[in-house]
């Protein structure tokens, strides 16, 4: 942790933009951070997305644009939380827009499957992005890892989730 004790949120933007042939994202919690979108749109207001949706967007449409097959799944408990039914709402119009192919998988479907302990993006098979979180959501910290055994052992875990999960325009919230 850096010494004034704030996590340092990785540099996404670099992050994609060294994935040459894929880049994996997998999701385990049913709740992140505070989010002042979520809280507009939990109480039915007026959803003015901040600039970094938008940002994001771009740089998902960048990276596919590459070649890069870019993949999201999500393993969530049932029934879903209102902050998956807001992450479902704005997987479509901005996640799959952008170029992503979501997945999700009911946390009762995941439970012989061996999973890593932690979120994670796996870049071209060759390093893994570890994401901690404290008990409510917020950002903690990050690892990264390039452990060839490591690597291999989170992309056969994502792969195992991608075959059950189910695709994000057949899974109802």
């Amino acid at each position: 942790m850096p010494q004034n004790d704030v996590p340092v949120v990785p540099d996404f933007t670099a992050l994609l933009r060294s994935a040459e042939r894929s880049a994996v994202h997998l999701e385990m919690r049913d709740s992140y951070m505070a989010d002042p979108v979520f809280d507009a749109w939990r109480e039915g207001r007026q959803i003015d997305l901040p600039d970094g949706y938008g940002e994001w967007d771009a740089l998902v449409e960048e990276t596919v644009a590459r070649g890069v097959i870019l993949r999201r799944a999500r393993i969530v408990s049932e029934p879903v939380t209102d902050y998956i039914r807001w992450e479902h709402s704005l997987t479509g119009p901005h996640n799959i827009a952008a170029g992503e192919t979501v997945r999700w998988l009911p946390r009762r479907l995941a439970s012989d499957l061996m999973l890593p302990g932690n979120d994670l993006w796996l870049i071209d098979d060759r390093l893994v992005l570890f994401h901690w979180f404290t008990g409510d959501g917020e950002w903690a910290g990050h690892d990264f890892n390039e452990d060839p055994a490591t690597v291999k052992a989170v992309a056969a875990s994502f792969e195992a989730v991608w075959e059950r999960a189910i695709p994000h325009e057949e899974f109802a919230v």
